[in-house]
């Protein structure tokens, strides 16, 4: 039991550092996703 709450904190540890690590990069969805012809607001 105690191996499977591990695994899952590791999970969500890492699942959050890299959210934040990608968006510092610059590989969010919006800056992936969009060309010169989209317009986000």
């Amino acid at each position: 039991m105690r191996a499977m709450f591990m695994g899952f904190a590791a999970m969500i540890v890492i699942a959050v550092g890299s959210y934040f690590v990608l968006q510092e990069v610059g590989y969010s969805a919006e800056a992936r996703g969009s060309g010169n012809a989209v317009r986000l607001d």
